[in-house]
């Protein structure tokens, strides 16, 4: 017998975000307060950074927990709401990892604190992505060394070149880090993942990992789809991910049924 579900985990890109999307679509909204008046919360759970996260959940943000930067910031309900778990990354290992990244032709550095995202763009397309697109907190640094708080996620911005820079750090790097693709043109590196924060949020919360449902469409989501009792992955996933979990054609279709 399923246990009953008290908690709702879901991706963003690719899972929410289908299809080019931009915004959340309102039904997802709607289905989030009505979820909530039968005990039932929802966390987004992403690679992306708090301010994002808050900008696409605007109209219930308040009300939310967010699982950011793959797992490494657990952020509880509030207007801002506190941090509720921070995992954070060895300083110099983190800062060569970066530097190894801007020294490869097709990538670009992203460095991650608890809510800002530090660059050192070789060109402005790059600032501009992450400034209007992704809708992140910025700071330009020259380099590693000046980000002036903890890192909590390193990550490769490599559009047209993924394998290759997978090729080029995961052999060196994943003996210190864990290492997901978040994307077609994302490499993360983070010490937390997905599995760990959701872990986290579930501890502080009260909740036992097989009352979650959890939703996902990348190799980044494999921990937390792993760890929840309910674990669904998009039909537009990777066939080895599509033959782990159970497939869904959209989050909507399965929030209707709860």
């Amino acid at each position: 017998m399923r246990s009953e579900i008290r908690l709702i985990a879901s991706d963003i890109d690719g899972t929410l975000l289908r299809d080019g999307a931009l915004e959340i679509a309102p039904e997802i909204f709607e289905h989030i307060r009505r979820l909530e008046r039968k005990g039932i919360l929802f966390c987004p759970a992403s690679g992306r950074q708090y301010q994002s996260l808050r900008k696409l959940f605007a109209p219930v943000a308040d009300r939310l927990p967010f699982l950011c930067e793959n797992g490494a910031v657990v952020y509880g309900p509030g207007s801002p709401g506190p941090v509720w778990s921070k995992t954070v990354m060895d300083r110099p290992l983190a800062e060569a990892l970066s530097r190894d990244i801007m020294a490869l032709p097709g990538a670009e550095v992203l460095i991650s604190g608890a809510n800002t995202s530090y660059l050192c763009p070789k060109g402005a397309d790059f600032e501009a992505h992450i400034r209007w697109f992704t809708g992140n907190n910025i700071c330009r640094v020259l380099a590693p060394e000046e980000v002036p708080e903890d890192m909590v996620k390193v990550s490769a911005y490599c559009p047209g070149a993924l394998e290759e820079v997978q090729e080029a750090l995961c052999p060196k790097w994943e003996q210190h880090f864990h290492a997901a693709v978040a994307g077609v043109a994302w490499l993360d590196f983070t010490l937390a993942d997905k599995g760990s924060g959701l872990a986290r949020l579930c501890e502080i919360l009260g909740i036992s990992p097989g009352q979650v449902m959890a939703f996902g469409d990348n190799f980044n989501d494999v921990t937390m789809l792993s760890l929840a009792g309910r674990p669904y992955i998009m039909d537009t996933a990777h066939p080895q991910l599509k033959q782990r979990f159970s497939v869904c054609s959209g989050v909507d279709e399965i929030l209707e049924r709860l």
